[in-house]
């Protein structure tokens, strides 16, 4: 099984590297005084949803909506429909987003929605009418210039098709620019979702450039097998690196000198575990992220490497894919151990750039063509990496401190030229 994730830590943990990154060096000029205009959001909002179920009865689900920092309109925010969740634990995804926009340089600011409810216990119907009724309680908030939602764990182009459908008959007119992640039939964004592969790839390729290093044969970790992870797997194989583990939400699975992927992908394709995959061992994955390995990517849930297991980390490379799987205390531990752990808030920074470049496309009326959008992701990707690594080189830190200063003082320049700080 994953490791279970303290929700509860996951806002202390934010303001935490918030705190260290302001401070860490007196020539970023970040005052510390300036740490708590943004160790709080703005403003934190609760709903009730009510929703008639197949059985006729009506059933009431509980929705958070956390708007981090307004410095620069419009908020991004993410819609997840999920069972486990914490307010605490909106209000520090909501603060993450805010510098992942930050650190690509977009001119959007972190949110976050989420609905407490496990919607494989939902039909399709009873999804339907949650998703259009959550857009019914929530519509006034939502337009372009202030408030544009995406997709997150558990919603999909379907959902987001759903809920711009149902905005649009609210306000009287089509407006496919109310919501990203739509379907590419609803005017949604070429590329979106090889995107989170993509984007993974071009920054490790961008750092182990500077690090003077190669994929080529490096052994590779990835915890978890869904369709982005995987394409990803097929991205490195290409570049000749080996896929030795890979897990999903249960099992993980081994083979030394490499995993067939194509095999892996067709077992997911089929909803099936990796462990019916033939070729290799089999075990639960507590381990999993303790193994000898060159490249490590931690790609399923918050937590999942802490003062209890960074010591016995082998990796050199983490490539952070989810949000915070790793804790403030292990970035230490690793840092002290030369790993090179690169931050959530760059790697996977993806699906709030494609988002912008779908916000983009929807008010010009234009679409771009695949090569358009994977040119300019990379783009944004090679200059946000460079921004990072170009400054934290010069330094004696890891790179998510000075992730966090390239993107707080862009947040701060920002709020002084409106007058704020």
């Amino acid at each position: 099984m994953l490791h279970e994730k303290n929700v509860a830590d996951a806002f202390e943990n934010a303001r935490e590297q918030i705190r260290h990154a302001c401070n860490l060096y007196d020539e970023c000029k970040i005052d510390v005084n300036k740490y708590e205009l943004v160790s709080h959001p703005r403003r934190i909002i609760e709903i009730n949803i009510p929703v008639r179920m197949d059985n006729w009865l009506v059933r009431t689900f509980v929705g958070y909506r956390s708007q981090h920092n307004d410095a620069r309109w419009p908020f991004k925010w993410w819609i997840r429909f999920h069972q486990d969740v914490s307010k605490e634990e909106v209000k520090a995804l909501s603060m993450w987003m805010t510098f992942k926009c930050a650190v690509a340089d977009l001119p959007l600011w972190g949110g976050k929605w989420w609905v407490i409810v496990d919607p494989k216990e939902l039909s399709e119907g009873e999804l339907e009418r949650l998703s259009r009724w959550y857009v019914r309680e929530l519509y006034k908030y939502i337009w372009p210039e202030q408030d544009v939602p995406a997709p997150d764990v558990n919603t999909n182009p379907k959902v987001m098709a759903w809920m711009m459908d149902e905005y649009s008959k609210l306000v009287g007119k089509y407006s496919p620019w109310s919501f990203t992640g739509k379907p590419v039939t609803s005017w949604g964004s070429l590329g979106r979702w090889d995107a989170t592969a993509q984007w993974g790839m071009y920054v490790l390729q961008e750092i182990l450039e500077v690090e003077w290093d190669t994929l080529k044969w490096k052994k590779v970790i990835i915890q978890w097998a869904w369709n982005a992870w995987l394409t990803m797997a097929k991205l490195l194989e290409k570049e000749w690196a080996i896929i030795i583990w890979i897990a999903d939400s249960k099992w993980a699975i081994y083979k030394d000198d490499w995993l067939d992927i194509k095999e892996i992908i067709k077992l997911k394709n089929d909803k099936m575990s990796v462990v019916y995959y033939e070729w290799a061992s089999q075990l639960e994955d507590k381990t999993l992220l303790e193994q000898d390995c060159d490249i490590l990517i931690p790609a399923a849930l918050e937590n999942q490497i802490t003062i209890n297991n960074a010591e016995r980390i082998k990796a050199k490379y983490i490539l952070e894919l989810a949000n915070w799987p790793v804790t403030s205390e292990a970035d230490h531990i690793l840092y002290r151990n030369w790993v090179i752990v690169i931050p959530d808030i760059l790697a996977n920074s993806w699906g709030v750039t494609v988002s912008y470049f779908e916000m983009v496309q929807n008010n010009m009326n234009y679409y771009w063509s695949l090569e358009e959008v994977n040119s300019k992701l990379y783009d944004k990707i090679t200059k946000a990496t460079l921004d990072v690594y170009g400054v934290a080189k010069n330094h004696t830190t890891f790179l998510r401190a000075w992730a966090y200063i390239v993107a707080m003082k862009r947040v701060f320049d920002a709020m002084q030229d409106r007058g704020e700080v």
